[in-house]
């Protein structure tokens, strides 16, 4: 099983998390914003992960360190439960439509961090989630996990849909590129390592 189990406290935000790359789409969620709660069980769900995120966070200021830094912990988590990547499928993909929205998200899983992030939001918010840290989650996974994140907002006019479609857009590409192919004897690299 590649499993993870991260915990971080600082002065701002008090985080666990449990991942499971093998799992079922199991969670269970309570980060104090419920839209963003709904995110991640839905990355959960739709990745076929097992992921358990209890967070405490200074929601008094805003939910900035929060989404941020729950981003960065459930990047370790990944980051972890990969272990050496033998026999991963390294990349992947999705393009996914949501009623009027098509998002597009790509990933390679090569250790060296990168975000691409194209998305158009005409809120500020949705719910108690700030639309702008849509974008400040992505990097924080991306950068912590050591990823290639490509996350590109193709048509869509509903902020809760476009959001909802990266958050399962991410899910798939990374299902994918976490996946083991048997054809795949130690790393997918020409050097030997990612």
């Amino acid at each position: 099983m590649r499993t993870a189990s991260i915990a971080r406290k600082t002065s701002e935000t008090d985080i666990n998390i449990t991942l499971n790359l093998d799992g079922s789409g199991k969670s269970d969620i309570d980060t104090g914003i419920g839209f963003f709660d709904h995110m991640l069980k839905s990355f959960a769900k739709h990745g076929f992960f097992d992921l358990t995120v209890k967070v405490k966070g200074d929601l008094y200021v805003d939910c900035h360190h929060t989404i941020e830094d729950t981003g960065i912990v459930l990047g370790e988590a990944i980051k972890q439960a990969l272990g050496d990547k033998k026999s991963i499928r390294r990349y992947g993909n999705m393009m996914l439509p949501m009623d009027e929205t098509l998002v597009l998200c790509a990933i390679d899983l090569s250790g060296r961090p990168y975000l691409n992030f194209k998305g158009d939001f005409t809120t500020d918010r949705v719910g108690d989630f700030d639309t702008e840290m849509v974008r400040e989650f992505f990097y924080a996974v991306s950068y912590s996990a050591g990823m290639n994140l490509h996350i590109k907002q193709l048509d869509g006019d509903n902020n809760h849909h476009i959001i909802e479609a990266m958050f399962k857009a991410f899910a798939k590409a990374l299902d994918e590129a976490v996946s083991i192919d048997p054809r795949i004897t130690d790393v997918l690299s020409t050097k030997g390592a990612l």
